[in-house]
């Protein structure tokens, strides 16, 4: 790997860890936004400021803000499965459930992204992939264990469906071509994922008044949108521009390792003994990716 790929790579990994902690941190913005707004307007009005931030992101970088004719349907298809139903899901699966389990079970996407790309991608399971996958099921088992012996719950299953259609999402931006900049893709994505949930807001929870939520709502709300849906987002789109999906995908088990901290420290959430093992499993599977050594190669899809 030659000197500029290595670096690229290595900002990219710090990518990642910013990531994390700024969408760990977004599910508990999240849950406190969930007890005035409803999930269809807590997401339509995150994604909406957070597409108004990319969009200003991308004008920053010179790019042109307009997509090229070709990636207007990639656009669309990539912006329901990685936006509107990953944040609608997200969300109900918050309602229904703890925020610590809804994270968690919702991160399990690295687990259906590095298998299919293995069979779409192409991607090899290097020995670092296959350590961190086998850590991160382990986990996840660990995790889930207590509620299967209950009926796993409405919120664990939504919970479940948000990570394949995150993971369904992801398979698909590295498999098309895009001839539009990655930050201008980003900025789209948001927003029609943004105008989707908006057009489903109306109908079934109508327009909220903004102006009267609580100050420390509001503030969790101007968090949500800027960071959570923005800069993460942002940040998102460039880590998977520039990794191997693998390496990107479970590198974001950051996310619940700070939201199930988060959510102890800001909701008062205590973790059982289950989550703790779960928790560490998970820790140690993204600690494998972010500290595996370059590759002599850099990976290119197939």
């Amino acid at each position: 790997m030659s000197g500029r790929a290595r670096e690229t790579a290595g900002s990219a990994r710090l990518f990642v860890v910013l990531m994390g902690c700024c969408w760990g941190v977004n599910w508990i913005a999240a849950r406190v936004i969930l007890e005035v707004l409803h999930p269809w307007q807590l997401r339509a009005i995150g994604f909406s400021i957070g597409a108004i931030v990319l969009f200003a992101a991308a004008a920053v970088t010179g790019a042109k803000l307009a997509p090229s004719r070709q990636d207007w349907t990639k656009i669309l298809i990539a912006g329901f499965f990685n936006v509107a139903l990953f944040g609608v899901g997200s969300a109900y699966a918050q309602v229904y459930g703890t925020t610590s389990r809804a994270v968690v079970i919702a991160y399990s996407m690295p687990i259906w992204a590095t298998l299919l790309a293995r069979f779409f991608l192409k991607e090899k399971l290097t020995p670092f992939r296959v350590v961190a996958l086998a850590l991160c099921a382990a986990g996840l088992a660990i995790l889930i264990y207590p509620l299967a012996r209950e009926g796993l719950p409405l919120g664990a299953l939504i919970a479940l469906g948000c990570a394949w259609s995150w993971a369904a999402g992801t398979i698909y931006l590295k498999k098309v071509r895009f001839s539009t900049p990655m930050v201008v893709v980003a900025a789209w994505q948001v927003l029609v994922g943004a105008v989707m949930l908006a057009a489903g807001m109306v109908p079934f929870e109508g327009v909220p008044d903004v102006f009267a939520l609580p100050a420390h709502v509001a503030l969790w709300l101007a968090y949500n949108g800027i960071i959570g849906m923005g800069l993460a987002y942002f940040l998102w789109f460039i880590v998977i521009d520039r990794l191997p999906t693998t390496t990107a995908s479970l590198g974001s088990l950051l996310v619940p390792v700070v939201g199930v901290i988060a959510s102890a420290v800001i909701l008062g959430e205590r973790p059982d003994l289950y989550d703790v093992m779960g928790f560490a499993l998970i820790f140690a599977a993204a600690a494998c990716v972010l500290l595996q050594p370059a590759p002599p190669q850099p990976e290119v899809p197939e």
